[in-house]
């Protein structure tokens, strides 16, 4: 017998996870999932900052909802999602002045470096502050979203990639893994692959192109301490925050690639470990493990989120980029309330129309 649900959902990434822990409260959902755990690539190897005011204008607004919503998840369950961390960002005046955005407060390098003291003077002449940031427990959030999901008796299906799709009747009849599904409502959550599933169900592709993002933790003679902001160039050639009594450092690059399970290249963390020691006085002697995750986005770098239009039944739920944790509760707020019909929550016109699957074919 095949398994029947209202609403399936292809992919266990955050963007999957926080739908279904919000939807389940209302509709009968079934997470299908390629890999054999949940949060298994991009997801899993975040770096664990909420920015306010990182992003384009829709992406900001969804992430002041989602700092919202956590916070009333906390007060309400006793959990801990966020602690307190500025973003600096640091680098020449006309690229700190292209790259900041309402709420980041500028800052002389005297004073930057009064909050970093490891910037080695003369490296930048600019520097803007956001004060509203926060650092994430990535892990404990994707636990509440999983057990508040189940919960509600939402099902996860792990190992398990679709393989083939069809309509029936109203609805859907999905094979994945070895399960069949039948659902009325199909959710595209599928990160890196997520053009690809749209093509199983006969959706046209919204042109999502994965970008990696390599980063590490670091041993260093001098290392940050625990309240220090976490640190970026304007010029986007690398990010570091503190790590408990490590580091974390990035390259920050975006290069496009396919849909893999992404690794790091041999020479980009050892590049970026040198820029960062003659940036500042941390002195970072070894790599304790590195990793490489995939952002997705469509060129205008908003996040998909809406009914294709062109084919029933079918929802995207993708190209979150580099704004996936910090977007995720608001973009699921947003996505439960099309799906069942009650409306876009708190989000404005503007943005729901920037991340409309609609607007590529406008």
């Amino acid at each position: 017998m095949p398994l029947t649900c209202d609403v399936l959902i292809i992919g266990g990434g955050i963007a999957g996870l926080s739908l279904a822990s919000v939807l389940s409260a209302e509709a009968k959902v079934v997470l299908a999932v390629a890999e054999p755990a949940l949060a298994y690539h991009t997801s899993a190897r975040s770096a664990r900052q909420l920015i306010p005011s990182y992003g384009p204008p829709a992406v900001r607004e969804l992430t002041d909802r989602t700092l919202e919503l956590l916070h009333g998840i906390q007060d309400r369950t006793g959990l801990h999602f966020l602690t307190p961390r500025g973003f600096l960002l640091v680098g020449s005046g006309d690229a700190v002045q292209l790259r900041a955005s309402e709420g980041m407060e500028f800052l002389t390098p005297a004073h930057a470096r009064r909050l970093s003291p490891e910037l080695r003077p003369g490296t930048f002449e600019a520097a803007g502050l956001d004060r509203r940031s926060f650092g994430s427990d990535a892990d404990a959030m994707i636990e509440y979203h999983r057990s508040a999901a189940a919960a509600n008796g939402a099902q996860v299906l792990t190992g398990s990639p679709v393989r083939s799709a069809a309509p029936a009747g109203s609805g859907w009849r999905v094979e994945a893994g070895q399960e069949r599904i039948e659902a009325r409502t199909v959710v595209n959550a599928a990160g890196a692959w997520a053009d690809a599933v749209a093509a199983v169900f006969g959706a046209a592709p919204q042109g999502l192109v994965p970008y990696r993002r390599t980063a590490a933790i670091v041993d260093a003679a001098r290392p940050l301490g625990a309240g220090q902001p976490m640190v970026a160039a304007a010029d986007d050639t690398f990010y570091y925050r503190p790590e408990g009594s490590q580091v974390l450092v990035s390259p920050a690059e975006k290069v496009a690639s396919a849909a893999v399970d992404a690794r790091p290249r041999p020479g980009d963390v050892e590049a970026v470990v040198g820029l960062i020691n003659r940036m500042t006085t941390m002195d970072i002697r070894s790599v304790a493990r590195s990793w490489t995750g995939l952002r997705t986005e469509p060129a205008d770098g908003h996040p998909v989120v809406g009914f294709d239009g062109a084919v029933d039944g079918f929802f995207w739920l993708a190209g979150q980029g580099g704004y996936g944790f910090q977007t995720s509760c608001g973009v699921a707020e947003l996505a439960a309330g099309l799906l069942v019909g009650r409306g876009t929550g708190s989000c404005t016109g503007a943005t729901v129309a920037a991340v409309s699957p609609l607007r590529a074919r406008s």
